[in-house]
């Protein structure tokens, strides 16, 4: 059962207002589902819209973000929850640990960075909690084409690429968490087959 989401955003709202409008409606759509946020703890950007319109919903924030961050006042006081953590490695851990699932919104290379790294733990089983994209107008369209690249050109198999969960709207996005069941694929098999 999904009772927490990792959402991973920019600290930035973008340039269209399609994606703060986004962010808040999964806001929404969280606490609608009873569904806890966590999240980078960070008051800016996609990540703050998120955040408040969990709380004005009367749902959960729960943020993780480091000393140093805070201390150039870009974190959320007004949280559920905040947790202080030394450095940006035990910042996705914590988050990592807080969740049953991970959603990357549209954001910048922090967003990707975050969203690779429960990705490929995913791929080698260190977890099995949903992994999905929020492709708001088409943002995480060119990712997704380079990821079915890397499946044509013999760098990821196809169960991985199925293993990552796509939606355009939050309430699809929703429903795609509630549903997810874990492929069972074993990333090493075929190599230790062939010794």
């Amino acid at each position: 059962m999904i009772k927490a989401v990792c959402v991973y955003c920019g600290s930035a709202p973008g340039a269209k207002p399609v994606y703060a409008e986004a962010a808040k409606a999964f806001g929404r759509a969280l606490v609608e589902a009873d569904m806890s946020l966590v999240y980078g703890g960070g008051r800016v950007g996609l990540m703050g819209l998120i955040a408040d319109e969990v709380l004005a919903c009367g749902g959960r924030a729960v943020g993780v973000i480091p000393e140093l961050l805070l201390s150039k006042e870009v974190g959320h006081t007004d949280l559920t929850e905040l947790h202080v953590v030394p450095d940006m490695h035990e910042r996705k851990k914590k988050m990592a640990d807080l969740s049953d699932a991970f959603v990357a919104m549209p954001g910048g290379v922090g967003t990707f960075e975050e969203l690779f790294e429960v990705y490929t733990w995913a791929q080698l089983g260190y977890h099995q909690k949903p992994v999905a994209l929020l492709d708001v107008d088409g943002y995480y369209d060119p990712l997704i084409a380079m990821l079915k690249h890397t499946v044509e050109e013999g760098f990821m198999r196809a169960a991985y690429l199925d293993m990552l969960q796509v939606a355009a709207d939050p309430a699809a996005m929703i429903k795609l968490l509630q549903r997810y069941v874990p492929p069972l694929i074993d990333k090493w098999a075929e190599k230790r087959n062939a010794v």
